[in-house]
Formats: structure tokens, C-alpha cells, sequence
């Protein structure tokens, strides 16, 4: 039986590490988790806000999704959202999810991240 998502994995390429520390810590407020030593010499790094867990893993032939996303649930989307955006982030609003603000943006290597509340 499934109880819950542990973490979600988005890939990157490699030397983007510096890149993502400055957009998931600096941008989206996460922390970074120190990855266990057996696995930090594949590179890539590890965040967390609260429950959720965003790993990001090199891939040499790396390729962002078009289409494919987590979707971030958040509080104050409106405040979230203009934080996002003074910090250079892109935010495109998206009104197709009815009981939802929703927007999307993307982190510096172009994976696809939905940012959610719901209304009512």
C-alpha cells in the first residue's frame, strides 16, 4: 500500500549544481540536504521545504521535459509568486484547474515546476 510520496527526482546536467543551489535555496527558499556519502559522488543535489523532497540527479545526455512536472503545493501564491519573479524566475499564470490558483515556472537547467493553492 502507497503512503505518500517520499521524494520526487528531476534530472540536470552535469557542473549545473551551483546553478540549482542558487535557484531552489536562494529563489524557492528550500534547504539544501547533504547527500549520503555513498551517492555524493555522483554529483547533483538534494532540497527540502517541510515534507517535501526535490532531488535533482546529473544526466549526461541530460534533456528537460516539455510536459512532464512536479506540482508544488503552496500557501499565499500570490506573495510566492512575486517573490519568484523579483528574483528573475519566470511565472506564467494558469487558470485551467478549477479550486485553483496555479502558475508555472522553471529552474535554471528548464525542468517544468507547477506551483499550486487551492481556493475556497
Amino acid at each position: 500500500m502507497l503512503t505518500a510520496v517520499d521524494h520526487v527526482q528531476l534530472a540536470a546536467p552535469p557542473g549545473s549544481e551551483p546553478a540549482l543551489r542558487a535557484y531552489y535555496v536562494d529563489v524557492l527558499g528550500m534547504t539544501e540536504l547533504p547527500k549520503p556519502p555513498v551517492l555524493a559522488p555522483r554529483g547533483g543535489c538534494w532540497f527540502q521545504a517541510g515534507p517535501v523532497q526535490l532531488h535533482l540527479g546529473i544526466e549526461p545526455d541530460f534533456r528537460p521535459a516539455k510536459k512532464a512536472h512536479p506540482g508544488l503545493r503552496v500557501t499565499g501564491i500570490e506573495a510566492y509568486a512575486a517573490r519568484l519573479a523579483a528574483l528573475g524566475a519566470t511565472v506564467t499564470w494558469d487558470d485551467n484547474l478549477p479550486g485553483h490558483r496555479r502558475f508555472y515556472s522553471e529552474d535554471p537547467v528548464g525542468n517544468r515546476l507547477e506551483f499550486l493553492e487551492p481556493v475556497g
